[in-house]
């Protein structure tokens, strides 16, 4: 069976890498990355998170673009098409499933938290942060997710600029987005870095994110580096299959998986050395997650001089961040239903978007009315959990690792080595043989280990 391109295509190598390093780069790079690292050793955990990923991250990554190049469609009908071709167990859909309904439902709820992005440049901008406590900030955090019309707007509009996007094309769509927006993160945050390199604490801060210390570093260290290294450069939820759908024959994927991985880092690195130096100088907490973004900084906006213009630049970034991200989550859903029915993506995307608002209302929902509503707790399953964290959980701990396990089970041992050396190029002939024993061998086993910290203990 020979497999048909795709109609859809990027018309530069740049706009890829752009749409490839706006999927990988999101949330998690600005309020995560940062704080585990200097929670776990500095530099001793950089340098952990740097081979782990290297070594298992990277190879699934590379896997996961060529399979996309290979199928030329999304990844359900990729995966039908290559399961077909080389006559194996239909079983390996499974890949193209998951990561779809995974991306759905990611997307579901990440546009929730986008809307909040949204939300907080409205706040810095009518200068809502001035003289704010850390009581004053927690409870204009609570005010802001406790009130649900108000969740609903701000999700409602992130996931219109989405979904505009999106319904324009591969091309008059996400390619001209991430051209603008992706160089636009990468300027804001650069200013923001500098910005930060003038402030008192700025050295406390890199001592707190880069001192090599491996008094700090213990076996959940490197469970850490593995997650951060696999959940952050977007492998699993079918982004990159659908990306790499649309790349040329000719464009080396061994180079630009490498790109993709180390801007994500530069971006996580760069978030850090912005971020931490406010946080040290008007000794704030540091911390991690919601609380940092939406808590901590706030207060530091509120009292620094260009305190208005400096928080709506961050939440802008951040805001920038989440859309991009949340293209390549709506793009493969699009694609497969554009494929299988006589309607075009300015029908498609709109379609999927309310869908997934409707899908998002228990996320919106698990932050007020329904925040002591355990779904799973008469099953004596995740008793505390709501349904945002549910979601947040089966995606990140269930359905990316078994998506990635079947993908380096796939690509490493399905598929010959002469079919995947073709489909790589010669390119890739001084390091084929190293990626293949990784992608066979390092990935699963450091994929496992994720589901088995996550889920089994």
């Amino acid at each position: 069976m020979t497999i048909s391109y795709a109609p859809r295509h990027w018309t530069s190598r740049f706009a890829f890498l752009m749409a490839a390093i706006g999927s990988a780069v999101g949330l998690g790079n600005v309020w995560r990355f940062p704080y585990l690292a200097g929670e776990n050793g500095g530099g001793a955990f950089i340098l952990i998170y740097a081979l782990t990923t290297l070594a298992i991250a990277l190879p699934i990554l590379i896997s996961e673009i060529m399979l996309g190049r290979m199928g030329r469609q999304s990844p359900i009908n990729a995966m039908r098409g290559l399961i077909a071709e080389h006559k194996t167990l239909r079983l390996w859909v499974l890949i193209g499933w998951g990561g779809t309904i995974g991306a759905f439902i990611v997307l579901s709820y990440y546009s929730v938290i986008g809307g909040w992005a949204l939300k907080y440049i409205e706040l810095a901008l009518t200068g809502a942060f001035a003289g704010e406590t850390n009581e004053i900030a927690a409870s204009q955090f609570s005010a802001v997710v406790g009130n649900p019309y108000n969740l609903w707007i701000w999700q409602t509009l992130f996931l219109a600029l989405t979904v505009f996007i999106v319904a324009a094309g591969v091309t008059s769509g996400i390619e001209r987005a991430v051209v603008l927006l992706m160089p636009l993160l990468f300027v804001l945050l650069a200013g923001m870095a500098l910005y930060a390199t003038t402030m008192s604490g700025f050295g406390d801060a890199m001592e707190f994110m880069f001192a090599f210390n491996l008094a700090k570093v213990k076996p959940d260290t490197i469970l850490a580096a593995i997650g951060q290294g696999f959940f952050s450069v977007s492998i699993s939820l079918g982004a990159m299959m659908t990306y790499g759908a649309y790349l040329d024959k000719e464009a080396s994927i061994g180079r630009a998986a490498v790109i993709i991985a180390l801007a994500d880092t530069m971006v996580a690195l760069l978030a850090g050395i912005a971020i931490f130096p406010l946080v040290f100088t008007y000794g704030l907490q540091p911390s991690s997650g919601p609380g940092l973004t939406f808590i901590t900084l706030p207060i530091a906006f509120g009292t620094i001089g260009n305190g208005i213009l400096i928080g709506a630049v961050f939440f802008l970034l951040l805001s920038v961040a989440a859309v991009t991200s949340a293209i390549s989550l709506l793009e493969p859903i699009v694609a497969w239903l554009e494929e299988g029915v006589k309607l075009s993506r300015k029908w498609l995307a709109p379609l999927v978007g309310a869908v997934a608002w409707v899908a998002g209302i228990g996320t919106v929902l698990s932050f007020n009315w329904w925040a002591d509503f355990h779904p799973l707790a008469a099953f004596g399953v995740m008793e505390q959990m709501t349904i945002f964290d549910v979601l947040d959980f089966t995606t990140s701990n269930i359905i990316m690792p078994t998506v990635g396990l079947l993908m380096s089970l796939f690509a490493g041992w399905v598929l010959s080595g002469k079919v995947v050396m073709d489909a790589l190029g010669d390119g890739a002939k001084a390091w084929f043989p190293l990626w293949r024993f990784a992608l066979r061998y390092l990935a699963p086993l450091g994929v496992v280990s994720i589901f088995v910290a996550n889920v089994l203990i």
